[in-house]
C-alpha cells in the first residue's frame, strides 16, 4: 500500500490475437477502467502473456506504485501463475494480483453478433476484479517436508513403467496391485499392434525387473483401505489379503523356507474352478497362479473355495509355506506422492442383448479372443469355436461394440481407442493361423491415428480383409450348425446385408475397473462425466490431479494404447519425483483460517470438508476448530456454512466476496 494505504491498481487488457479482440471492444474497457475508483494505470498487449507483456506489468508497479494488479485475459487456469511472477518480479506480494476472464468467459462464447454486448461484460468483469483487488491481502506460501517414499496404485504396463521410473530415480517405491500378480491387461495379450511383438516377451522382463529392482517393494494381492494426508505426507493403509501361502520373504522372517512355486500343491488340490485370467475358459484349482509367468512366483489360496483339507499342507512338507488360517492385516505407509494407475475393463456387452454375448456361445469378445490366440492360453494358440471345438473358417469383428453409443444402458458416448487397431490385429491373425480363413470387419469408422498404425491399417486390407461400413443392428445364431448371421447396413452400398460366419468378436467398449471410483475418492481425485479419473489440465497437466501429489498413469484416465500409456507414465513419474528431491513443497496459501477467538466449537463444519482437513482441539478448555492447511484446498464450504462466521477463507474473504457482487449489481456506484 501506499503511504496513505490508498490502493493504486493497474489494469491490462490481453487482445490474445483475435480471440480477445475479434469479439468485443479493447480500447472500449481501457477507457472504462480508467474511470474505476483506485486505478491508476491501464494498458493493453496483443500477448500479455509474452515476456515484453510481463515486463509491463514489472515495470509499471514501480513507475506508478501499483498496489495491486488485474489482468483480464483467458483462464486463470493457464497464465495465473505467470502474472503472478510477473507481479512478485515487479516488487509487490504475488497474491496482490486478479485475474478477470474475458475470454472463456466472454469473448468465446459471445463471437457472433453480440459486440456491444460482450464489451459490456467484460467492462462488468474488470469492475469486479478492481472491486477485489482493493481490498487484497499479502499472503504468506507455507512450505512443508516432502516423504522421501512414492506409491504406485496398479501394477499393469504403466504402473510398472512408473515405479521403474521411480526407482531408477533412488526413490523408494511401493507398487500396489490388487491381483495376485504384476501385469496387468497386457499380460492377457497375444501380440501387440502395430509391430506384432509377442505381449509377454515385451513385458515379462519388466515384470521381473521390477520383482527385482531394490528400491521397489512388490505388494501384490493388496488393496487401498484407508487415505489420510497430504502431498508429502501421505498415511496409506492397505488392506493385505490373506494370500494363505508365505512369500520367501515371509517364510525367512520367522524360519522356514516360504514358498518356491514348485506347484506341488495344485497337484493335489481337490477343488476345480473356472480361471479369471482366461475368462474361466481354462480350469484353475483352490490354490493356484494365473499363469507361469506370474510375478512374484507365490501362490494363492481362493478362501472363497478352499475346502481346508489339508492335502496342501502335506505335500508342501518342510517348506511350511502354506497357512490356511492367515487372515488380512492392514499395514500403513507413509509416502510422499501417489500415482494412480488403475487400468480399464471391458463393459458388460451381455447387456447388449441384439449381439448374443453369453446367449451364443459363439459370441466372444476381445479380450476372450486374445487368451485364444495366444499361445499359452487355454487351447495352446488353435482358434477353436467355443461351441464344437471346431476351427473356424469365417470371423467376424463388430468394432465399436459398446463404444461411440448414445442409447441408454451400458453403452458409453467415447471411443474407447484401442478396439480399431486390435481387431486390425485380430484379422490379421485369423488370415495367418487358418489357411482359408475370412474376417469380416463391420465399422463405423477405423481410427488409425498412432505411429504406422495407418500403414498397418492397409497392411490388412491387401492381406484381403473384408471391411463393412454400418452398425451391426442384430445377431442371430442357426439353432443347427451353430453359425451366426451377422446383420447390418452397408453404407457404402446402400443396403442391408446379411453375412454368416462361424465366430463373432465384439471389440466391446473400456470403462474404469470396478472398485476405481472408491480408490480415487480415497485420494480425493474427481472424475470426468463419462467416469474416468480427471486430469489437472487436459492439454497442459494429463498426469496430475486436483489433489496436490496424486497424478494419474495409463488407462484410468482415459481410453489409450500401450505407447500413450508408457509414456504417460513416464511423465507421472517424472512429477511425482520432483517434490520428492526438492525435499519440501510449496504450498498456495488459499487455506481457510479459524478464528478461535469466535469459533463455538460446534464441529458443524467437519463433516462438511471434502478434504478431510478440519478437526475439533480442545484449547483453554474449550473446542475450537483447527485447519490442517496443508489439505485445506480453499474451496469455501465451511466458510460458507459457519453460523458464527468463524472462518476466514484467505484470498476470498466476505469482503472481497461482496466487494465484487456490490461491484456488479451497483454498477460501481
Amino acid at each position: 500500500m501506499t503511504e496513505n494505504n490508498e490502493p493504486r491498481i493497474g489494469v491490462y487488457l490481453c487482445h490474445c490475437g483475435t480471440n480477445i479482440a475479434g469479439s468485443l471492444s479493447i480500447n472500449g474497457v481501457m477507457e472504462y477502467a480508467k474511470t474505476l475508483p483506485y486505478v491508476a494505470h491501464v494498458d493493453e498487449y496483443q500477448y500479455m502473456c509474452s515476456t515484453p507483456g510481463q515486463k509491463k506489468i514489472e515495470d509499471d508497479i514501480k513507475e506508478y506504485g501499483l498496489t495491486g494488479i488485474v489482468v483480464a485475459a483467458c483462464t486463470p487456469r493457464l497464465h495465473e501463475p505467470t502474472f503472478r511472477t510477473a507481479t512478485k518480479e515487479g516488487g509487490l506480494n504475488p497474491f496482490r494480483f486478479e485475474m478477470a476472464n474475458i475470454r472463456e468467459q466472454n469473448s468465446w462464447v459471445h463471437m457472433h453478433g453480440m459486440w456491444d454486448e460482450a464489451t459490456d461484460k467484460a467492462k462488468d468483469q474488470v469492475r469486479m476484479a478492481v472491486a477485489k483487488t482493493a481490498l487484497l491481502e499479502d499472503l504468506i506460501p507455507k512450505s512443508v517436508p516432502v516423504e522421501p517414499a512414492a506409491m504406485v496404485v496398479g501394477a499393469g504396463v504403466g504402473g510398472i513403467q512408473a515405479a521403474l521410473d521411480l526407482a531408477s530415480a533412488g526413490i523408494k517405491t511401493y507398487l500396489v496391485e490388487r491381483s495376485p500378480t504384476v501385469g496387468g491387461r497386457m499380460s492377457q495379450l497375444d501380440k501387440t499392434f502395430p509391430t506384432l511383438d509377442c505381449s509377454q516377451c515385451i513385458l515379462t522382463p519388466k515384470m521381473v525387473d521390477v520383482g527385482r529392482h531394490p528400491n521397489i517393494e512388490l505388494l501384490t494381492y493388496h488393496e487401498v483401505e484407508n487415505v489420510e494426508g497430504y502431498i508429502g505426507n501421505f498415511d496409506v493403509t492397505l488392506r493385505k489379503k490373506a494370500r494363505g501361502v508365505l512369500s520367501p520373504a515371509e517364510g525367512q522372517a520367522i524360519g522356514v523356507d516360504g514358498c518356491n512355486g514348485c506347484g506341488d500343491c495344485t497337484s493335489v488340490c481337490p477343488v476345480i474352478k473356472p480361471n479369471p485370467f482366461e475368462f474361466g475358459m481354462a480350469p484353475r484349482k483352490a490354490i493356484y497362479i494365473y499363469h507361469a509367468q506370474v510375478m512374484p512366483l507365490v501362490y494363492t489360496i481362493d478362501f472363497d473355495a478352499c475346502v481346508k483339507c489339508g492335502l496342501c499342507v502335506d505335500i508342501c512338507g518342510t517348506k511350511k509355506a502354506i497357512d490356511l488360517e492367515m487372515k488380512d492385516e492392514f499395514p500403513v505407509y507413509k509416502v510422499g506422492t501417489v500415482i494412480l494407475a488403475t487400468g480399464f475393463e471391458l463393459i458388460p456387452i451381455e447387456e447388449k442383448k441384439e449381439w448374443g454375448y453369453k446367449r451364443y456361445e459363439n459370441v466372444i469378445h476381445g479380450l476372450e479372443f486374445e487368451r485364444l490366440i495366444c499361445a499359452s492360453g487355454p487351447t495352446g494358440g488353435h482358434l477353436v469355436r467355443p461351441s464344437d471345438g471346431a476351427t473356424p473358417k469365417r470371423v467376424g469383428f463388430v468394432l465399436c461394440a459398446g463404444s461411440r453409443d448414445n442409447a441408454p444402458g451400458v453403452g458409453k458416448p467415447y471411443c474407447s481407442r484401442f478396439c480399431c487397431m486390435y481387431s486390425l490385429k485380430h484379422a490379421h491373425q485369423i488370415i495367418e493361423k487358418i489357411e482359408g480363413a475370412e474376417a469380416y470387419i463391420f465399422y463405423m469408422d477405423i481410427r488409425s491415428f498412432g505411429k504406422l498404425y495407418e500403414e498397418f491399417y492397409y497392411r490388412i486390407q491387401s492381406e484381403g480383409t473384408k471391411f463393412i461400413r454400418g452398425r451391426v443392428s442384430n445377431i442371430l445364431e442357426d439353432p443347427k450348425t451353430k453359425n451366426l448371421h451377422v446383420f447390418t447396413e452397408d453404407t457404402l452400398l446402400g443396403r442391408p446385408v446379411d453375412v454368416e460366419v462361424d465366430m463373432v468378436v465384439l471389440a466391446a467398449a473400456a470403462k474404469p475397473t470396478d472398485g476405481a471410483d472408491v480408490t480415487r475418492k480415497k485420494f480425493g481425485v474427481s472424475a470426468s462425466q463419462d467416469g474416468w479419473m480427471l486430469e489437472a489440465h487436459p492439454k497442459l497437466n494429463p498426469c496430475g490431479t486436483t489433489t496436490a501429489g496424486v497424478f494419474l498413469a495409463g488407462v484410468c484416465q482415459a481410453p489409450k494404447d500401450i505407447p500413450d500409456t508408457v509414456a504417460q507414465a513416464g511423465g507421472a513419474a517424472s512429477a511425482a519425483s520432483i517434490p520428492i528431491h526438492c525435499g519440501e513443497v510449496e504450498l498456495e496459501p488459499y487455506f481457510a483460517i479459524c478464528l478461535q477467538d469466535i469459533c463455538a466449537g460446534c464441529g458443524m463444519c467437519i463433516n462438511l470438508c471434502p478434504y478431510s482437513a478440519l478437526a475439533l482441539v480442545t484449547k483453554d478448555g474449550r473446542f475450537v476448530m483447527e485447519v490442517t492447511e496443508a489439505k485445506c484446498k480453499g474451496c469455501g464450504t465451511c466458510g460458507g456454512f459457519c453460523p458464527g462466521g468463524a472462518i476466514k477463507m484467505q484470498h476470498f474473504t466476505t469482503p472481497q466476496i461482496i466487494a465484487q457482487i456490490d461491484a456488479y449489481l451497483l454498477g460501481g456506484e
